[in-house]
């Protein structure tokens, strides 16, 4: 007879999670190329924010915590092009920590520094998390799927990030809007300063907006539950916060993108390395099969083997 799990035990069996490395190799990948697109469009005015003066450096508080000095062209621009160079180089699974300490670092500089200028923007907190896990895991391929503690965690942490993100994202909202957020013209307020196509249409139906901004707080503090669906209602979850996000950028041109790709972290990306594998034994296989319909000889073992087709002459001859 088993002994009884333990409470202590299944805490830790959640936050370490078997998980497989493949699934580790598909993100990092995915991550990293983002971080090329996070600094070269995303948070793209760095550069030109250390060219203005000093006293327009009003650094945030992690950024005062850790006596962040006011950006120079000069670093910035160095910095630039070593997160963009290192993020190629780390996105292909290569030297893991070598590279994903720095660039955990660098891209948290260049964050602070993009945040530190007036406009904060809340979306980036599950990508910075991401950088700062996905170096503790080491070494992962797309065909290992090895379950592995660390991968666990790290996904774990990713997961943790994006449901915070949500959470957190109310209680400023109504720390500083109160309940006049969801209840107020808020969303009418947004359509007409950074409205589309769409969004012209919704003002209106300002019912819609408001019952929209109730939906939002709803959801928003409705994200922890996904931590615990699995299967199709994960998702259906996921799917309903993608379309979420996407129905947002489509109304008012806010996408959301850094917390977008960090969802990644709940979707079994180890099929994409498994879908790798059977490809190349497919193409084999097809071609085996066609030397084979004509008559080469196919020298082969084991279950690729292939049986050539004899000429129709040669089985009148027979």
């Amino acid at each position: 007879m088993s002994a009884a799990v333990t409470p202590a035990a299944r805490v830790e069996r959640w936050f370490f999670p078997l998980l497989p490395n493949s699934r580790i190799a598909v993100l990092r990948a995915a991550i990293y190329l983002f971080v090329v697109v996070d600094v070269l469009v995303m948070v793209n005015d760095v550069v030109p924010k250390a060219s203005a003066p000093a006293e327009f450096y009003t650094p945030v508080a992690l950024a005062r915590l850790i006596h962040l000095p006011a950006p120079q062209e000069n670093v910035v621009l160095a910095l630039r092009a070593a997160l963009v160079i290192g993020a190629l180089v780390a996105a292909t699974n290569r030297l893991p920590r070598l590279l994903g300490w720095p660039i955990a670092v660098g891209h948290l500089i260049w964050v602070l520094y993009g945040m530190s200028y007036g406009k904060v923007d809340h979306d980036h907190l599950a990508l910075v998390v991401a950088l700062f896990v996905l170096p503790t895991v080491g070494r992962s391929h797309p065909h290992d799927h090895r379950a592995d503690e660390r991968a666990g965690w790290a996904l774990r942490c990713i997961q943790l990030a994006v449901v915070a993100t949500y959470t957190l994202s109310v209680w400023a909202k109504i720390r500083y809007g109160g309940w006049d957020w969801p209840s107020g013209a808020t969303l009418m307020w947004a359509v007409e300063r950074r409205g589309t196509f769409l969004g012209e249409h919704l003002v209106h139906v300002p019912e819609l907006l408001v019952l929209a901004q109730w939906v939002t707080v709803a959801a928003e503090l409705a994200a922890p539950l996904v931590l615990v669906l699995r299967g199709r209602a994960l998702g259906l979850a996921v799917g309903f916060y993608l379309s979420f996000h996407l129905i947002t950028y489509a109304a008012i041109s806010i996408h959301f993108l850094p917390l977008v790709v960090c969802w990644l972290a709940f979707a079994p990306l180890e099929k994409i390395g498994q879908r790798l594998e059977t490809r190349p034994v497919s193409l084999r296989r097809g071609h085996l099969a066609r030397r084979a319909a004509a008559g080469q000889a196919v020298a082969v073992v084991g279950h690729e083997a292939v049986q050539p087709v004899p000429d129709p002459a040669e089985r009148r001859d027979a």
